[in-house]
């Protein structure tokens, strides 16, 4: 078979060589759209990451093309529907990297309890080698409180128990079989923020988890907890997390993720758009604040990016193909 990967960083060229030996491989760093189309098109595989557009155009440009394998777990970046219509079939990665993101987390966690950072660049920008300010907090009989319990939630519980920590959790599908297993209790959102000393998001932004944590709910929080979030911005209302540290209700937060988090990255093409809509706007310059606040950490989305992950999502890349070619396709997008 024809096989074509894009946006290849190239570490991963001799896995896939090994994998598809006898096969014709286009292997290739550029990523795949419709201003930028490779010269063969004869393709009966694609595989993609979330860089590339796979519009209906982009598949009229593939006449042979039978499967697309993009190495993600959103497909958004994939036209389903229109591979569908065509008779392509689209494959994804499920699932990567659980302990990758929890042990990011709680790093996060160490880094605000213990003042990590602080003590690293007291040290490289003044040489001081003073305790002043630094003392920080054991995590041993700490409340962590685990907001959202699915494959990452799951990795962080079982840290904490490492930590001798005692765990509680919001879900609104508890898994009992696995509260029991790991020893902690589910408890109502409200209930959580009271009685967690560390609060850590692992759910997905959906409409129910918009602004989850918001003005109506930042004052139930339990006085001087911690919040970590390597989950979405948009979890968190940032008005609220703003308010929550001017008045002393959090002692610090850490993000791997902001809200408006792109406009915040790019701020040219934000200044640049005819009608910016004025919510946005403070979104970013609040973003802007919290960067500058000596009690927050903020972190460049980079919680799922370990070498190890990467090599978990080729893996399952190169079994959705090899799958797909024994005519057993797995993990497979329905339309």
């Amino acid at each position: 078979m024809k096989i074509a990967f894009f946006e290849l960083e190239g570490w991963e060229e001799s896995v896939i060589k090994e994998k598809f030996a006898g096969h014709d491989l286009f292997l290739s760093s550029v990523k795949l759209d419709e201003l930028s189309l490779p010269e063969q098109r004869d393709f009966d595989i694609i595989s993609v990451f979330v860089g590339s557009q796979v519009t209906p155009k982009v598949l009229g440009e593939f006449p042979n093309l039978r499967l697309v394998a993009t190495r993600s777990t959103g497909y958004d970046h994939v036209d389903v529907a229109a591979c569908a219509a065509r008779g392509v079939t689209v494959a994804y990665v499920p699932g990567y990297g659980d302990n990758t993101v929890a042990e990011f987390a709680f790093s996060l966690v160490l880094n605000l309890t213990r003042k990590t950072y602080q003590g690293i660049n007291r040290i490289k920008e003044t040489g001081s080698f003073s305790l002043e300010g630094l003392r920080g907090t054991d995590l041993k009989g700490k409340t962590i409180g685990v907001v959202g319990t699915g494959r990452i939630g799951k990795e962080v519980i079982k840290i904490a128990n490492g930590f001798g920590m005692r765990v509680v959790a919001f879900d609104p599908h508890p898994d009992a079989a696995f509260a029991t297993a790991m020893q902690f209790e589910y408890l109502p959102l409200d209930n959580l923020l009271g009685a967690a000393d560390i609060i850590t998001l692992h759910c997905p932004l959906i409409a129910e988890t918009m602004h989850l944590i918001n003005q109506g709910n930042i004052g139930r929080i339990k006085r001087g907890s911690y919040l970590v979030n390597t989950a979405r911005g948009g979890i968190v209302e940032t008005a609220a997390l703003v308010t929550a540290l001017e008045q002393g209700i959090l002692a610090g937060v850490a993000m791997d993720v902001i809200e408006e988090e792109g406009e915040t990255k790019d701020e040219l093409t934000f200044l640049t758009k005819k009608h910016p809509k004025e919510d946005e706007l403070m979104t970013v310059l609040k973003n802007h604040v919290l960067m500058k606040m000596p009690n927050v950490l903020i972190t460049p989305h980079m919680a799922f990016d370990s070498q190890e992950a990467l090599g978990c999502i080729l893996g399952t890349t190169t079994l959705n193909i090899q799958g797909f070619i024994d005519g057993k396709p797995v993990n497979v997008v329905k339309p």
